[in-house]
């Protein structure tokens, strides 16, 4: 449990909430372990505050020891679960997900959006071909993805300019880092539904990703599949793509129908 004045409402105590979600904000796909000392550092809260407030956070679930240091706990797995919107999506696309491997025999990945970012919450791989590629709960910005540009394409105007405020970051030496070209690249994904990445996020991968939208218009994630080919060879998976993203996007919109296999 967390400490009591860690509840109450005086200053110090909502301090010393924020600083211990600064803590638990550390860490990413990269880090997924860090020493308390590392993480003092990295925050710039003092080591003996923040030795008190990891394990705070330890009694609680939000973290836990690992090999090498401090490492995010099953409980926030637990309550990430219980997040109504993404939880729905999560189980709704998992049947979806599946077929779209057994399909294209590639890895299917889905994910939402959050902020200028997008969070991965599922992955599905062939057991003999796992790719070096996000895992559930990282994170990419949105402008090095293929899901990211779906996302992004259908977005608010507001947090599209922001984007494209930038900065764009370069993940590798083909992301897109212009302006202009991803405003164009944004464009055509409206047109087509579909959104490639090829070695814009990971060298040597590619992504063919599709919008899942809600009510028809609000678009509240995406499905792609991620390999190691060419361009060329990827186009031939966009229609399976765009048509399981499609049947997701009926699927919420009913509800959480029945399952159909993409065709």
């Amino acid at each position: 449990m967390l400490r009591p004045a860690d509840q109450s409402g005086d200053p110090s105590a909502q301090s010393s909430l924020l600083r211990g979600l600064a803590l638990l904000d550390l860490f990413s796909e990269h880090d997924a372990e860090l020493s308390i000392s590392e993480m003092a550092r990295r925050s710039g809260v003092p080591k003996s505050t923040t030795h008190r407030l990891v394990g705070d956070l330890e009694r609680w679930g939000a973290l836990e020891r690992g090999p090498r240091g401090m490492r995010l706990g099953v409980r926030l797995f637990e309550l990430g679960h219980l997040v109504p919107d993404h939880a729905r999506l999560r189980e709704l696309t998992i049947p979806y997900a599946h077929t779209l491997n057994e399909i294209t025999r590639l890895t299917c990945n889905v994910a939402v959006p959050k902020g200028s970012e997008i969070i991965y919450i599922e992955k599905i791989s062939p057991p003999a071909h796992r790719v070096n590629h996000y895992r559930p709960g990282g994170r990419a910005p949105m402008h090095a993805t293929g899901l990211g540009k779906a996302i992004l394409a259908f977005s608010s105007p507001a947090l599209v300019e922001a984007v494209l405020a930038g900065p764009l970051e370069a993940r590798t030496g083909k992301t897109i880092t212009r302006p202009d070209q991803l405003r164009r690249e944004l464009a055509r994904i409206r047109e087509s539904r579909i959104a490639y990445d090829v070695e814009e996020s990971r060298p040597g991968l590619f992504c063919v990703a599709a919008p899942v939208f809600h009510r028809r218009r609000t678009v509240v994630g995406a499905i792609s599949v991620t390999g190691a080919t060419e361009l060329a060879q990827a186009r031939q998976f966009a229609p399976v793509v765009r048509s399981t993203a499609m049947a997701i996007s009926r699927a919420l919109d009913a509800g959480g129908g029945r399952h159909r296999a993409a065709s």
